[in-house]
């Protein structure tokens, strides 16, 4: 075969060049919509608002064991001063007998023994008072820190602790947990999890885009905006994930075994709830019935004291009787401090297994967490002064 040439005339092919290395300007207008056909954008907005919600829940959490803290402390505080209330009208009463021993043993009735046995007893009595200023300063730095304050420039007054710990109830219901505040993220983690199983799902379907695009073109900038130069387009695209070697796959069992792991946790966080609030019942039961039998054994204790107070003074015992009777007697008076300092912590410690006064209803709703974004980004975009 044969080919043929035409030949352009050289002023038509001047006129070509010249249309060519004209310059084209445009100004388009370009949109395009991906339609939510399988609800993945709608849950990854819903998957974002449990996460907000789990850490609303997280914070309040954190502010519940504080104030616990808080608490604890504050009444490790107040039974130490009724410990020092205690030792230092013991002291005194140790010393007013250093004296009766004294003069008893001027006088002929007492052996030098008694008189050794009584400044032993007042010694010991005013170290153990002295000891106790270390614990009741650590536990002042501790609630310090605590309120965020300087321990230096922190410091409580001395009152004893005279409060009873509140009554509780023999029967409560199971609802009260849904006020603790980590269940409700363990809740929130779980509803999170099984939402990114949904997520995960919508990847195999095909993702469908609409597109659109319209403008003025022109080789003049003055045509810009005439109806000869205008364009436009229209049209739907489809996109879909033929092979992946199984990505897809091991990601929706991924997403299945993150779910059974945050079911798993919630329930054992259920668990320990109910084992912290039957924990403290019972210790506050039992406490009960501790600080009865330890306050008849004050009484006792009591007695004992007052007899061997009188066979002393009519020659009848030792003075080591008296001694043994005021140790006997301020063990047990310590011990029904200690008693009643336990049945204050173990009541927080009821209450803050109870979640407080805290409620799950408390949880920002998906409004206010949009409305808390919409701030946080308009604050962020301001420019600062």
């Amino acid at each position: 075969m044969v080919g043929t040439r035409t030949e352009i005339p050289a002023s038509e092919e001047a006129g070509y060049s010249n249309i060519c290395s004209l310059p084209i300007f445009s100004v388009p207008f370009d949109a395009s919509w991906q339609p939510d056909l399988w609800g993945r954008v709608r849950k990854n907005a819903q998957a974002n608002v449990y996460v907000a919600q789990a850490l609303a829940a997280d914070l309040e959490n954190v502010r519940l064991t504080v104030q616990a803290e808080v608490a604890v402390d504050y009444f490790q505080i107040r039974s130490q001063d009724a410990q020092k209330q205690l030792l230092d009208t013991t002291v005194q009463t140790f010393q007013d007998w250093l004296e009766i021993v004294r003069a008893r043993f001027q006088a002929g009735l007492s052996s030098n023994e008694d008189v050794v046995q009584a400044e032993t007893q007042l010694e010991t009595a005013q170290a153990q008072d002295t000891d106790l200023g270390i614990l009741r300063a650590q536990f002042e730095h501790a609630i310090a820190v605590l309120v965020g304050k300087p321990a230096s420039e922190f410091s409580m007054a001395t009152e004893p602790l005279v409060a009873s710990p509140p009554a509780v109830p023999v029967e409560m219901p199971s609802a009260l947990l849904e006020r603790r505040p980590d269940i409700a993220t363990a809740e929130r983690a779980m509803a999170r999890a099984n939402t990114e199983i949904d997520i995960a799902k919508a990847a195999f379907y095909p993702t469908v885009t609409l597109s659109g695009g319209t403008g003025f073109q022109s080789t003049s900038a003055a045509n810009w905006f005439t109806w000869p130069s205008r364009f436009w387009s229209v049209g739907p695209a489809l996109a879909q994930t033929l092979f992946d070697a199984g990505a897809r796959r091991a990601v929706q069992q991924q997403a299945q075994a993150s779910y059974d792991q945050t079911v798993a946790l919630y329930r054992q966080t259920v668990l320990t709830a109910f084992q912290q609030v039957e924990d403290n019942i019972a210790a506050l039961r039992i406490l009960e019935q501790e600080v009865q039998q330890q306050d008849a054994a004050i009484r006792s204790s009591q007695e004992n004291l007052s007899l061997a107070m009188d066979r002393y003074k009519a020659g009848i015992d030792i003075y080591l009787n008296i001694l043994t009777a005021q140790t006997t007697l301020l063990n047990n008076q310590r011990t029904a401090l200690n008693l009643r300092m336990e049945q204050m912590v173990d009541s927080v410690k009821l209450i803050e297994a109870l979640g407080g006064g805290w409620n799950a209803s408390q949880l920002p709703s998906p409004k206010d967490i949009a409305d808390n974004a919409i701030h946080s980004s308009q604050s962020s975009a301001s420019p600062r002064r």
